[in-house]
């Protein structure tokens, strides 16, 4: 009688500038999974680091025999590096974490307990506190999820890329092949039943963060623009209203003349040039940003190119 398969968990890793903390959070991942009891494979990106992180990869791979890795030409970002290791993972499970150790290795078996037990599609790590963080960052994270949730309806808060994917999930989620990619974001609006799973972020374990204001901002309109075309029919809702208070504007004009009163007021004139030029020039920044992202997806490109690849010894899953 055949004996049902062992299933295969992923753990896929996006990775830029990580050599300071690399080697301790590899064996401490390894150290978690063993507690699960299942097979499990560790999908490392390397996203075009500057440092030492692939060596050390490559180094590594003598040492955990169920470590692979894929080396990206360049700097793709994040969430492409994802892509990468989503597309190479083979489990019938994928988790996603950052390899700072602000996504804490100690809740793997837990989350793939859940799994297990509950038999959801989705089991989502849920930030009760975001760790240490510029005020800055906090007001610009709570703008963003604002905007996000009242123009598209998607509630991201607290919510982060650490989460376990079953192997549908996964399938539906490369289904979707857009370039502007907002991990986060689309796996939301995937569906799926999912769990919730509550944890604290972490200090990172060594080096400096890669999440720079422009990366962020960046990710900010790339969230927005892909999820909503709202921001596309405020420039028609701004046009109508202009239109309107011109044609009140004029008829009180018209009036003002007809009775001899003429307007007068060269201020009254730069005001309204100055409203009217600023409306415009906003208005075709957002045009130009939805034009912008049609023109990424329709060149065709790939999403990213890979250098290099470490691959076991026995790679079968």
């Amino acid at each position: 009688m055949e004996t049902e398969r062992t299933p295969l968990i992923s753990i896929v890793v996006p990775l830029y500038k990580e050599a300071a903390n690399l080697r301790g959070f590899l064996s401490e991942v390894t150290g978690e999974l063993s507690k699960t009891g299942f097979r499990f494979e560790l999908m490392c990106v390397d996203d075009g680091s500057p440092d030492e992180t692939w060596n050390i990869l490559s180094e590594e791979a003598r040492t955990f025999p169920n470590l692979r890795a894929v080396r990206l030409s360049r700097n793709f970002g994040k969430e492409l590096a994802l892509c990468a290791g989503l597309e190479h993972a083979r489990g019938d499970a994928v988790i996603v974490m950052d390899g700072d150790g602000q996504h804490p290795p100690a809740l793997l078996p837990e989350m793939v307990r859940l799994w297990q037990t509950t038999k959801v599609d989705v089991v989502e790590a849920v930030k009760t506190k975001r760790g240490p963080e510029s005020f800055s960052g906090r007001i610009g994270a709570l703008f963003f999820y604002v905007v996000l949730n009242k123009l598209a309806g998607v509630n991201l808060k607290g919510v982060s890329d650490f989460k376990l994917m079953n192997r549908r999930a996964v399938d539906a989620w490369l289904q979707m092949e857009e370039r502007n990619v907002f991990f986060r974001g689309m796996t939301a609006w995937l569906g799926f039943t999912r769990v919730q799973i509550p944890f604290e972020v972490s200090r990172r374990a060594g080096g400096q963060t890669g999440w720079s204001f422009p990366n962020r901002l960046k990710l900010a309109l790339t969230g927005i623009s892909a999820f909503s075309s709202l921001p596309l029919q405020f420039v028609t809702i701004a046009g109508l209203l202009f239109f309107a208070f011109s044609i009140v504007f004029g008829l009180y004009t018209l009036v003002l003349q007809l009775a001899g009163r003429s307007v007068s007021g060269f201020a009254t004139v730069i005001l309204l040039l100055l409203i009217i030029g600023s409306l415009l020039m906003l208005s075709l920044g957002i045009i130009g940003e939805y034009l912008a992202r049609i023109y990424e997806e329709v060149k065709g490109r790939p999403r990213y190119v890979i250098a290099s690849s470490i691959e076991p010894q026995d790679s079968t899953p």
